[in-house]
């Protein structure tokens, strides 16, 4: 037999399409041609290869040979198909069993020496060859990943001599197992002092999945706070959580197979750009919005990012995914997030302040708000200005702030009555669910419609100031929205009045 079929997988986003390798030897000069959109890295595996089987004391066929990765049009990078070229090269020269290539997929990279080293991306494979029904074989660095696909089997191995053992039927390649999970306490909001206001609304945004923005003068706890909500957010589901580790599996940057269930927590620096947030490259990778993924984002310093990175933020906060598009191919990536966002009230950061050191005008005031534009606050469901406080309340040995798992008590709670009457978290509610879920008295209509008229509020606003008043009545325990939810509900939209964001 002079052609062999092996199963593999490429990287597409957060997708692992199947890929066939073919590989055919004939007559002729001795040559090695790589062909299906290969970049170079795939080309340079014919080298990387032919030292693999040789260091293995196999025989490298002296012939034509041709290696196709099928289907032709979808681009292939990196090392993850040399395992699988491989095992087609030995097995159309018949020194492996070719029946024994149809129930697996391979991915790996090969050494010189016949080592395998790990690949980026295997927990999206490992889902794949799992509905497929085949078992995926990887090296033995990307074990504790694959065995995070439950339902799929998963092999690993070290060498390529290894593979060729398990294929001859001479020894079984051990399951992938995964690592014990670390469940390290996170920060707790019990170290958070005084600012009741805060606390208050980071507990609503925690409980509705709601956006949160925090204005206040520099050292009064935003950053402090804003590092809590993880702790008060519910445990990830497992498809949840799966979600999340496919996104840093093809990342680049690894993934933690200890921490997987963990929500995530990104806070990039100002410095960086529409791309980073976003995602992209020539192979397009995931951006911090999508890292974020179930998890929070925080934005520090809101002001000092730069316009246009901070405007693409607008769609992923409607729809919760990123399309990345290039020249050759785009990609979509999952970015359902929570933002939280900090920012001084002013350039010098104490306008308001009691002490009255602030000396910016009230132009520089207003230009300095007005770098967040209208439409990007207007998704954001609470603003919340924090005052800075007396030294009496931030002794070290004053009394304690109420813990995180107290706080996250209520929060588990306010979820499980979303979910059991809608589905979904209030922050998600449509327009036909408001409409269904969110019913007022005609009395607290007529004060939404002064708020909104008062305040200069867009349609979208008075629907979070609704969704908002829900997840209140929620943590109260209530199936109506009452009068007092509601006015809490507005007076966390004070900071998108017309008149803060004039140019």
């Amino acid at each position: 037999m002079n052609l062999a079929l092996v199963h593999s997988r490429a990287r597409a986003g957060v997708h692992a399409p199947a890929v066939r390798v073919e590989v055919h030897l004939a007559g002729g000069l001795p040559r090695m041609s790589i062909v299906g959109l290969p970049e170079a890295a795939v080309r340079e595996a014919k080298d990387r290869v032919r030292a693999a089987i040789v260091c293995a004391q196999y025989e490298f066929p002296a012939r034509a040979i041709t290696v196709n990765l099928a289907p032709a049009d979808l681009p292939k990078d990196g090392g993850r198909f040399d395992l699988a070229i491989a095992l087609g090269i030995l097995a159309a020269s018949g020194q492996v069993p070719l029946d024994a290539l149809a129930d697996c997929e391979f991915l790996g990279e090969l050494a010189l020496t016949g080592e395998l080293r790990a690949v980026d991306g295997v927990l999206p494979a490992a889902l794949a060859a799992g509905r497929d029904g085949r078992r995926l074989i990887v090296p033995a660095g990307n074990g504790a990943e694959a065995a995070l696909a439950g339902r799929a089997e998963a092999r690993t191995a070290r060498t390529l001599l290894e593979v060729c053992a398990m294929l001859d039927g001479r020894r079984a390649l051990p399951r992938a197992e995964a690592v014990e999970a670390v469940r390290e306490p996170g920060p707790d909001l019990a170290d958070v002092r005084g600012q009741a206001h805060a606390r208050r609304a980071l507990e609503i945004a925690a409980a509705g999945e709601h956006h949160l923005l925090l204005v206040g003068p520099p050292g009064c706890g935003k950053t402090l706070l804003a590092s809590r909500l993880p702790g008060l957010l519910p445990e990830a589901s497992e498809d949840e959580a799966l979600e999340a580790a496919a996104i840093a599996s093809v990342s680049g940057r690894g993934l933690d197979a200890a921490r997987w269930r963990e929500r995530p927590f990104r806070a990039p620096h100002h410095t960086a750009s529409a791309v980073a947030l976003v995602g992209g490259g020539a192979q397009p990778r995931p951006g911090e919005i999508s890292l974020a993924h179930r998890g929070v984002l925080f934005l520090d310093e809101l002001p000092e990012w730069q316009r246009h990175a901070l405007e693409v933020l607008r769609e992923p906060l409607e729809s919760g995914v990123v399309t990345v598009s290039r020249a050759a191919r785009s990609c979509e990536f999952p970015a359902r997030f929570q933002l939280v966002g900090a920012m001084n009230p002013c350039p010098c950061g104490w306008a308001g302040d009691p002490s009255g050191r602030c000396r910016c005008s009230p132009d520089a005031v207003r230009r300095y708000r007005a770098k967040i534009s209208g439409p990007l606050l207007d998704r954001i469901d609470l603003h919340v200005e924090m005052p800075r406080l007396p030294p009496s309340e931030l002794r070290p040995d004053g009394p304690p702030g109420e813990s995180s798992a107290a706080v996250r008590e209520r929060v588990v709670d306010a979820r499980t009555r979303q979910h059991a009457r809608s589905g979904m978290t209030n922050a998600r509610l449509t327009p036909t669910a408001l409409a269904t879920h969110c019913r007022l008295t005609d009395g607290d209509r007529a004060l939404l419609e002064r708020a909104v008229d008062a305040l200069h509020l867009s349609a979208r606003s008075m629907h979070r100031i609704l969704r908002v008043a829900r997840t209140i009545a929620d943590l109260a325990g209530s199936d109506a929205i009452a009068t007092a939810h509601l006015a809490e509900a507005i007076s966390y939209r004070q900071l998108d009045r017309g008149e803060r964001h004039a140019a």
